[in-house]
């Protein structure tokens, strides 16, 4: 199923279950299948899930341009605004908790009951004079550098150490899990996925956040290689009004594949709280 964007882009998306819609945004360089897990978890627990392919990425339109976050933020509301989705809950993974946050700042929260931040990259990732703890750019140029030289193996590299955490010892991450993700990865654009390091990298969100005024629910594990925990949901906990933090201990950013039973625990029980 496809919803038409204001330039044009088919922004595919599924639609499985009914109830109290959860809406699901999907981390770089993935798809909605990377919420598998949680999406049939919360349908098969009398809630609609919602989870749409990032322009670019898995099944939508590779857009040439609109590969910045008030695209996507604007994708994401053609979405709820086709389906007429309201009193819904966002959920927005790594990068897809940067499109959450701009999709709040540059749309409101009329539609909007409740926001979940998983592994998310706000409140702003890069390194800067007012954002001294931020990651440094070259982290993010080697990323953008081996994306020109070799994307596949990138994204194999990225699988077999640091999302999963496969890279720490006792890891056991499967085979399987980290081909997924390769395979997912090889799905998405070059130029959208290449465009979308800045995105995610260098998009500023900490006046995005000012304005969530809705509960919001940060869940981030404490051995984040990718957004690192003290840039991500620590600092965005500490930015949103009406924000509570679970941290992980010892998770890696790819939560949603490695504690996906945890994971889908805690975000029934947020849901449920507003449904008492």
């Amino acid at each position: 199923m496809y919803v038409t964007a204001a330039d044009g882009a088919q922004i595919y998306y599924q639609d499985w279950g009914a109830g109290r819609p959860v809406v699901l945004s999907h981390g770089w360089p993935l798809n909605s299948d990377s919420w598998e897990a949680q999406a049939l978890f919360l349908a098969g627990n009398g809630y609609r899930v919602v989870a749409h392919d990032r322009r670019g990425h898995g099944r939508s339109t590779r857009t040439w341009h609109g590969n910045e976050m008030d695209t996507y933020a604007d994708d994401l509301a053609a979405v709820l605004d086709a389906l007429d989705l309201r009193d819904a809950t966002l959920v927005g993974f790594s990068t897809g908790g940067g499109e959450v946050a701009r999709y709040i700042g540059r749309h409101g929260t009329d539609r909007i009951a409740q926001a979940v931040l998983v592994s998310a990259v706000p409140p702003y990732m890069l390194q800067g004079p007012d954002n001294p703890g931020g990651v440094p750019v070259e982290v993010f140029d080697a990323i953008r550098a081996g994306s020109l030289a070799d994307r596949s193996q990138t994204y194999r590299d990225l699988a077999d150490g640091p999302f999963f955490g496969n890279n720490r010892p006792g890891a056991t991450v499967s085979q399987g899990i980290r081909e997924a993700f390769w395979l997912q990865s090889m799905a998405s654009g070059h130029r959208n996925a290449y465009e979308c390091i800045a995105a995610f990298s260098a998009t500023d969100f900490r006046a995005d956040l000012a304005r969530f005024d809705v509960p919001t629910l940060v869940i981030h594990g404490d051995d984040d290689q990718v957004v690192p925990f003290e840039v991500g949901g620590m600092a965005s906990a500490a930015l949103i009004a009406k924000a509570s933090l679970l941290v992980y201990p010892g998770a890696p950013h790819g939560i949603t594949d490695t504690h996906k039973e945890q994971l889908g625990d805690d975000l029934l029980a947020f849901l449920k709280e507003h449904d008492a």
